[in-house]
């Protein structure tokens, strides 16, 4: 069994621009360090990460310029990692997150679809996914299985 480091809450945050996504990403990714993830757990804790702040900036964000930044708040437990990004965006579209279908792939190359895969990889990845709009604010809090 490997020994798991302890993790004190920390928090990130980044200005809400694409620009500014792969530094909050990794600082991110370095403040886990003491938890000596396998590759495969950092691989789909940086891939959730990705989609999600991506998503952020793309939807939530659109048009701010920003003017507004974004806040990853991160925690372990035994349960895992506990992660949850705050922006002041758009809230999301019927006030919860999406399904995450996975996209239809049985079609020719040129009908493949150029999106759609994000929120798919988040479910799957994502032992829980959740989303509440708070005082203006959105809350995606997601668990992941990793660190254990």
């Amino acid at each position: 069994m490997v020994n798991r480091g302890t993790l004190p809450p920390f928090t990130v945050v980044l200005k809400g621009v694409e620009d500014a996504v792969r530094d909050g990403l990794a600082r991110a990714m370095d403040g886990l360090a003491a938890l000596a993830l396998t590759t495969d757990e950092a691989s789909n804790v940086e891939l959730v990460l990705a989609e999600a702040l991506n998503n952020v900036v793309e939807h939530a964000l659109a048009g701010s310029r920003g003017q507004t930044q974004i806040e990853i708040r991160l925690r372990h437990d035994a349960a895992g990692l506990h992660i949850t990004i705050v922006d002041f965006g758009q809230p999301m579209p019927a006030g919860k997150a999406p399904r995450g279908r996975a996209p239809n792939v049985e079609v020719d190359l040129g009908d493949m679809p150029e999106g759609g895969f994000g929120w798919f990889m988040i479910q799957t990845l994502a032992e829980s996914v959740g989303y509440a709009r708070t005082e203006n604010a959105n809350h995606l809090t997601l668990t992941l299985a990793v660190g254990r």
